[in-house]
């Protein structure tokens, strides 16, 4: 098992257990890009020089500051510094590098998913643990809960929130750091000029009945990176001297200019397996919920790709 991130105390009133926190992700893209000389082909590394010597020298090249030299500092008056020793730093008086205290409860599904930062896996620190681990997760379990506290690591303080999963067979609990309130723009600044409309009650309904249709169980692995398969089909060919892949897809065909609720009643009945619709700017002549959607047309190479499909099918 990998090192835990962070090790400390869940606090709870006075009831007190040690637990260890473990990165939930990782990054699992298989091309990684260094930064070459067109010209010449070879790799260009950078290097830490002091600023002076760039100001005095641009011409010339500056010696190398080695890493064990280079330390924090903070720019209290323009061009002058405090410095600040890592030990200075891991002195801080924060209680939460060591201790999470819970400062309240909150129902899970009140837990916005814009605030919601990284996931970690929480588990107890050693055996003598288990036992008030084990009780707290199921007690936020059957009341759907999640405890609020504060954290300390990665040179600042975050709010974080411990959730139970609702799989009784994951005997760990899960932890995600929480973005603070100042961290997220405005959304009216945003919002504000989206024009409002009157909601057509009709349209309304089918559309409420294509999201029953689309609906189902969410499953990750279903959803793969296509970025990353088209960047290594592209990796690949160059090294083999082969034609590079292009983008051939080309942008949808308009056809006729329809009302949304054509648009709806086909994607309910299926319609959408044939053609896709997409928003149009609204004709003037029209009514809110009439104008809106024009007819896309798939393109001949997709429609063969689709008929091969459905004969192999």
């Amino acid at each position: 098992m990998a090192r835990p991130y962070w090790s400390g105390q869940i606090q709870i009133s006075l009831v007190s257990f040690g637990v260890k926190l473990f990165v939930a992700t990782e990054a699992k893209g298989e091309i990684r890009f260094h930064q070459i000389s067109r010209k010449t082909g070879e790799r260009v590394r950078h290097q830490k020089v002091l600023a002076s010597a760039l100001e005095q020298a641009p011409d010339e090249a500056a010696a190398p500051v080695e890493k064990d030299e280079i330390i924090k500092g903070y720019e209290y008056r323009k061009g002058e510094y405090i410095a600040i020793e890592p030990s200075e730093l891991e002195q801080l008086r924060v209680p939460s590098k060591h201790t999470i205290e819970v400062t309240q409860f909150v129902g899970v599904d009140e837990l916005e998913p814009e605030y919601l930062e990284k996931p970690y896996f929480v588990v107890p620190e050693n055996d003598m643990q288990t036992e008030a681990f084990a009780v707290v997760r199921k007690a936020l379990r059957k009341t759907k809960k999640a405890a609020l506290g504060k954290i300390a690591f990665g040179g600042r303080e975050h709010v974080i929130a411990i959730t139970a999963p609702e799989d009784d067979k994951l005997a760990g609990m899960m932890a995600y750091t929480m973005r603070y309130q100042e961290e997220l723009r405005d959304p009216a600044e945003y919002f504000r000029e989206i024009k409002k409309v009157a909601i057509n009650e009709d349209s309304l309904e089918l559309a409420e009945t294509l999201i029953k249709k689309k609906s189902a169980k969410f499953d990750p692995a279903k959803f793969t990176d296509g970025y990353e398969a088209a960047l290594k089909e592209l990796v690949e060919a160059k090294i083999k001297h082969a034609p590079v892949p292009k983008d051939e897809t080309s942008a949808p065909r308009r056809g006729n200019v329809i009302n949304l609720m054509d648009a709806l009643r086909k994607s309910v009945s299926g319609g959408e397996s044939k053609e896709s619709w997409t928003t149009k700017k609204k004709p003037a002549a029209r009514s809110d919920h009439d104008a809106g959607l024009s007819l896309i047309k798939p393109s001949a190479k997709s429609t063969t790709a689709s008929n091969r499909k459905r004969k192999s099918a």
